[in-house]
């Protein structure tokens, strides 16, 4: 498998130092060697470890808690139920409590220990007396909205969550546009629909999300933690807890897969406890709780109709998308509103859309932003929707994909609300370049045609296509500075967390190429709400367009005034300067140069140079996934037997790390789509 993604990757004419090829990361060593510092390696003096005790059942309220027993237990600081916790709450809108008498799913919070070592915690809560009262649950998302539903929150009666966001005044959540009546009326092939995706998989990447969290004032917390978007957690996390200053530092992490961005939960309850107990306050979960008890991605389903013209352009579609947000929604509208716009970035020659949206509490643990955020779920049930009449013309789906998706000149609405003209690149030849090298034309017989039996009849191989585009790349302003040591060092000051992906080498290669300087003489300030500018975080796959881009345009600036300033001093023209290895010189009289030192002198020191991004979802990028499936007609196994991804993305900043970013978009947001279609719940 990926045997294409193995040759060598095609990189710009133009020959640069580090840009478009492989360099070794400056955490590399580290991490092969096992030296990496990750959450668990990092302990606060006085620290102590935050152990939960999790609902045995999916819906009850609590009885009666006792908590003498454990508070009484060597080693214990501190024990909390929902009658010590104060009123804190997190979700969208806050909903969600630190702790709650209500019990909502099998694992959800009851009570919180904070001892000195993990394994007091742990006897701790088996001391724990609790009596709860069952209730009825309700695990499938439209039967929770009929009538005489068990209901989760009284605040959101029929389990409706509101439809907020924290995008735009008006919330972006339908599409209405255009007269779909009158296009089904005009579609050659018109096919209804019933799609379900609601495996709720969760990628579980190698390291369980965790946090430490430290009081620093009686209005002042800091919380260290293993995600890669700490000016959003900050922001979460002080809109929950009004009037406190909230201090993120993302801490190396051990994979996220867009799961560990945002912890709103874990990090209250272990703000909680610090608070309680005094300490600073460690809370990992371990790998049961990760697999067991944390938020999950979405579940969805479409009932609806698609309309198709005789030529397969996609002309109208229509129904109601559901969205099973579980216990809680931590950022499901948000989703929403971005699912919405990929369904038009999908068939981005579609005029007609009358497709509404309903964000459902059930009785699943709380389902949040996994990589895809909405897009992945939506189009997990729109396009077997679509595919349904592109099979009932019998038409090749790669060929209807390919005239359908959005175009430079094409519009969609995005998450903000807001129209925005696309411009972009056309990905056609990118496609018909994959479709080439896969074989799709030699292998594809038709639906449901296989290209191979087995001579006994048993197994059979087909091929499958899928399409992906998304215009979050360019999503939320970013601010950074670079600075220019005159003794010949350069630090990037940008929110850049590691979540496994060399996010922070490419931005380091970026400056390091404008100001030609070896990679080494770059460094990268560590991802500190207290000392960087504001950031999303590694969302959206945002990184290299937005964090890239704001890197450049700083380390430009800087550029400009060290070169201004040696213009004055060395009494050449600025056009005719040039700097390399921290030296500036003349282009036509290289013998003239000056080390940044002599040009700076001492009293001014310090060269800064700043930038921001603004958000800009005009540029949308897409792919094309194909694959080669073996199945079992016996038993139902598949096994996939070749995938291939195809796209056009531009200027290569790194290799090797281009192909683990396809690698890992297809193993945690497109396999898993595809070979995990339900998961089958113990009711």
């Amino acid at each position: 498998m990926y045997e294409e993604m193995k040759k060598d990757v095609k990189v710009s004419e133009h020959e640069y130092r580090y840009i478009g090829k492989h360099g070794n990361r400056a955490d590399a060593d580290d991490i092969v060697s096992g030296r990496q510092q990750y959450l668990d390696d990092l302990a606060v003096p006085g620290m102590l470890i935050v152990r939960v005790l999790r609902s045995p059942y999916p819906n009850a309220k609590i009885r009666s808690i006792n908590l003498e027993k454990a508070r009484a237990l060597p080693g214990v600081v501190g024990v909390c139920s929902y009658k010590e916790a104060p009123d804190w709450k997190c979700g969208l809108p806050n909903h969600r409590r630190v702790l709650d008498e209500h019990v909502r799913f099998t694992g959800d919070s009851v009570a919180l220990v904070a001892a000195e070592t993990i394994e007091i915690a742990d006897e701790a809560l088996e001391l724990i007396e609790v009596d709860y009262e069952e209730l009825p649950f309700v695990l499938d998302c439209e039967e929770a909205l009929k009538p005489g539903a068990p209901q989760l929150y009284p605040e959101y009666p029929g389990n409706e969550i509101p439809k907020v966001t924290p995008f735009s005044e008006e919330p972006f959540n339908q599409i209405f546009v255009g007269d779909t009546e009158k296009a089904f009326k005009e579609s050659k092939y018109v096919s209804d629909a019933y799609m379900r995706y609601e495996n709720m998989a969760h990628p579980l990447p190698p390291e369980s999300p965790g946090c430490i969290a430290q009081w620093t004032g009686p209005h002042a917390v800091t919380v260290w933690y293993n995600g890669g978007a700490p000016h959003l957690q900050k922001f979460n996390t002080e809109a929950s807890i009004p009037g406190v200053a909230v201090r993120v530092i993302a801490c190396h992490a051990g994979g996220s897969y867009g799961s560990k961005q945002l912890i709103p939960h874990m990090i209250l309850q272990a703000i909680l406890m610090a608070k309680i107990t005094g300490r600073p306050c460690k809370f990992i979960m371990d790998r049961t709780e990760h697999l067991l008890s944390y938020e999950l991605r979405q579940g969805s389903r479409i009932r609806g109709k698609v309309g198709m013209t005789e030529d397969g352009i996609i002309n109208a579609v229509e129904g109601m998308w559901y969205t099973d947000s579980g216990m809680s929604s931590t950022y499901a509208q948000a989703m929403t509103a971005v699912g919405l716009g990929e369904c038009q970035a999908f068939l981005g020659k579609c005029k007609n859309w009358a497709l509404d949206t309903k964000l459902v509490a059930t009785n699943h643990s709380s389902q949040a932003p996994i990589r895809g955020f909405g897009g992945q779920e939506c189009k997990s049930v729109l396009v077997p929707m679509v595919c349904n009449a592109i099979r009932e013309a019998g038409m090749d789906p790669l060929e209807v994909f390919k005239k359908n998706f959005v175009k430079d000149g094409d519009r969609y609405i995005w998450r903000d609300n807001l129209w925005w003209d696309v411009h972009s690149v056309d990905y056609t030849r990118a496609f018909e370049e994959s479709a080439r090298v896969f074989g799709w034309k030699d292998k594809w017989k038709g639906w449901e045609e296989p290209y191979w039996v087995s001579p006994d009849g048993r197994y059979a191989r087909g091929v499958g296509v899928g399409v992906h585009g998304n215009a979050d790349i360019g999503e939320d302003p970013t601010e950074g500075m670079v600075k220019l040591h005159p003794f010949g060092s350069v630090t990037l000051e940008l929110c850049v967390g590691e979540t496994g992906g060399a996010q922070r080498f490419a931005v380091q290669k970026m400056v390091a190429e404008i100001m030609k300087v070896p990679l080494d003489g770059v460094q990268v300030v560590d991802p500190d709400t207290h000392g960087t500018g504001y950031d999303a975080g590694m969302i959206g796959s945002r990184g290299t367009i937005t964090m890239g881009t704001t890197a450049v345009r700083a380390a430009k600036d800087a550029r400009r005034k060290l070169l201004e300033m040696a213009s004055v001093k060395l009494n050449i023209n600025v056009d005719e300067l040039d700097t390399e290895n921290f030296l500036v010189f003349s282009v036509r009289h290289p013998e003239k140069r000056l080390p940044w030192i002599a040009i700076t002198g001492t009293p001014e020191m310090t060269i800064t140079g700043s930038a921001k991004y603004k958000q800009n979802f005009d540029k949308p990028n897409f792919a094309l996934y194909l694959a080669d499936v073996e199945v079992n007609l016996m038993t139902g196994e598949a096994r996939l037997l070749r995938a291939l991804e195809g796209s056009d993305v531009g200027q290569i900043i790194d290799p090797i790390n281009i192909r683990m970013q396809a690698e890992g978009s297809f193993g945690s947001a497109g396999g898993d789509t595809g070979l995990f279609e339900e998961m089958v719940m113990d009711k």
